[in-house]
């Protein structure tokens, strides 16, 4: 018997666990795994580690999450390290999806199997009506990379957003802000997790169609920024605090605005917002950066109302000072 996790943002896996059971009744080898808004990555990583403790079967694992790319994504990837023959992920879990699992998931052993077979009951799951409203497939165009010989001899890497975000990419990023700022390369900047194989493996898998993700230090992304065969990139910068960025502007990265969409908690700092947590280093850094010119957008998604982040360093002063 094959183990499911099925793991989401917010409550929908188990929403759909419950939708499942009305239709299939309770079923015994599927667990339900959840990241709420006040949670991070190694939260829900230790629920994933929970479920597969709570299987019999502990190597067989077929993981349904729903965003390629998202928090749950990447956890999960992270728990396939050392079981790519046992282990499997479906990005995009719908009840048909579901139903196909737990249709078969009870007489087979292998989880690569299972997501083999039950992969395009997902797909064909996904139809409209009236059919006349089936949009015409379009051909992708070819996205130009630094390495292409098209490009020119002169010129800069064009930033389409610097962001801050502890989580650095996952399913915000690769859905909502590629798509509203069309980069051709997103690149991670940290020192830390450029020397990290599995992290910097993660990060790739999760790049959107049609956008390459890399992973450097902050002494590349200084190299890489006047140099001219880079001059037909479009790059999304993702950075996991504000020290690293500024560093990076100190070095010579050129960069005017900075979007600041999640901040992760940890002890010594206090919630500002439901996504940002500062400490008084945070505070001087930002404050650092205000100094040298760089615009403040504080927002998770486009759409978000942006916040002010001079009141929220204030609020973050007045409550760090009561600790």
């Amino acid at each position: 018997m094959v183990g499911v996790i099925i793991a989401t943002h917010g409550e929908f896996a188990e929403g759909i666990l419950q939708s499942a059971s009305m239709i299939f009744g309770e079923q015994e080898n599927l667990r339900a795994c959840t990241l709420m808004p006040n949670e991070g990555p190694n939260d829900l990583k230790a629920k994933l580690e929970n479920a597969i403790d709570s299987f019999e079967n502990k190597e067989n694992i077929l993981f349904l999450v729903d965003l390629w790319g998202g928090t749950p994504f990447n956890q999960a990837s992270s728990l396939i390290e050392g079981y790519e023959d046992k282990r499997a992920i479906i990005a995009g879990i719908n009840l048909p999806l579901l139903a196909e699992v737990c249709d078969n998931a009870g007489c087979m052993d292998s989880a690569v199997e299972l997501a083999k077979q039950v992969l395009e009951s997902g797909r064909d799951g996904v139809q409209i009506y009236p059919e006349n409203l089936e949009p015409v497939k379009k051909i992708p165009k070819k996205i130009v990379s630094p390495s292409d010989s098209s490009l020119p001899t002169s010129g800069q890497i064009e930033y389409v957003l610097a962001r801050i975000d502890s989580r650095l990419l996952h399913g915000q990023v690769a859905t909502s802000w590629t798509k509203a700022t069309t980069p051709t390369r997103i690149i991670v900047v940290s020192d830390e997790v450029s020397k990290d194989s599995l992290r910097k493996k993660l990060i790739e898998q999760a790049a959107p169609p049609g956008v390459k993700a890399n992973v450097i230090p902050i002494s590349k992304l200084v190299q890489i920024s006047t140099d001219p065969r880079f001059g037909k990139t479009k790059a999304l910068l993702l950075f996991e605090n504000p020290h690293d960025v500024l560093r990076a502007i100190e070095e010579g990265v050129k960069l005017e605005e900075i979007n600041i969409g999640s901040m992760a908690h940890s002890v010594g700092k206090v919630a500002v917002n439901k996504a940002i947590s500062l400490d008084m280093k945070d505070i001087e850094a930002y404050e650092k950066l205000k100094a040298l010119g760089v615009r403040f957008d504080v927002r998770k998604v486009p759409n978000d109302s942006k916040d002010n982040m001079d009141e929220l360093m204030k609020k973050a002063k007045q409550e760090l000072s009561k600790m």
